[in-house]
């Protein structure tokens, strides 16, 4: 009796389709932002604080990076309790201090009561929801997921 031919098995076998497959229909990344009317070029991104501690330890200009995100011209705008947040840091951060200073960034002054910055971050989005958000911070992140519309900019992987 000679050797059975082996066969792998279905689960072994069975392929998934990747997202760059010629068969799925592709959508242009500029239809993601055309539900919400509100957004369009040029695009005012509103900066927290770890934003621009991560893009200083990823050694990426923060202007320009945003600018071949996005395809489009970008004003960066930080608001006074991130302002604010940055100079609590003290002399460590002193580098992304003057990014924030930088004249390229607008700054946006703050009303309410306290120096929060993500509490300000997200109360601003929920009053118009003509920004994008650019932060690292997981909490926030989730936060602002909650409110329909908004993107959301991030660092991974140095970019």
């Amino acid at each position: 009796m000679g050797k059975q031919k082996k066969t792998r098995k279905y689960a072994a076998m069975k392929r998934m389709l990747s997202l760059r497959d010629e068969r799925l229909p592709q959508h242009p990344s500029c239809l993601f932002f055309q539900y919400n009317t509100q957004l369009g070029p040029p695009y005012h991104i509103l900066v927290d604080t770890n934003f621009i501690n991560f893009s200083i330890k990823a050694k990426l200009d923060l202007v320009q990076s945003m600018m071949d995100c996005l395809y489009a011209k970008c004003i960066p705008c930080i608001t006074d309790c991130v302002m604010a947040e940055i100079e609590k840091l003290g002399q460590k951060y002193r580098v992304a201090l003057r990014i924030a200073k930088d004249p390229r960034f607008e700054r946006l002054p703050c009303t309410h009561k306290g120096t929060y910055a993500d509490d300000c971050l997200v109360q601003r989005v929920t009053q118009h929801k003509c920004y994008i958000v650019a932060t690292v911070d997981r909490d926030l992140k989730r936060r602002i997921r909650k409110i329909p519309g908004v993107p959301i900019m991030y660092i991974s992987n140095h970019r």
